[in-house]
């Protein structure tokens, strides 16, 4: 759950919710193909669960009242993966903050692997 409070009181967001928007948003740029699994625990449920492809490979946590995300993504072979990851960091920064005005400190993108089309 994140926490943000303002003068009209408190609003709670559920870190789910946060994780199927960054998921969604990252999968949208272009040269992504997919998101990676981010660690063996995530993997190990996955195969018990049927969860979306944006919501594997995505952490996140609060630092000083701001968020701090991590991606763990795949990218299409032939793309420039610098000009991916500035994309996802761009876009993802912008969309959080946009849709939930909590401000995102950092977006941390790991390139885990490689698909061809």
């Amino acid at each position: 759950m994140v926490r943000m409070e303002n003068h009209l009181g408190t609003i709670d967001i559920s870190r789910n919710f946060f994780v199927n928007l960054v998921g969604a948003t990252a999968t949208s740029c272009f040269g992504v193909a997919g998101m990676a699994v981010s660690d063996p625990a995530q993997g190990f449920l996955s195969k018990f669960r049927r969860d979306h492809d944006g919501s594997k490979g995505v952490k996140i946590r609060t630092r000083n009242g701001k968020l701090v995300i991590d991606l763990h993504i795949i990218v299409t072979y032939g793309t420039n993966i610098s000009a991916i990851v500035k994309s996802i960091i761009h876009k993802v920064s912008y969309t959080v903050e946009d849709i939930t005005g909590i401000r995102v400190q950092n977006v941390n993108v790991f390139v885990d692997g490689m698909r061809t089309c």
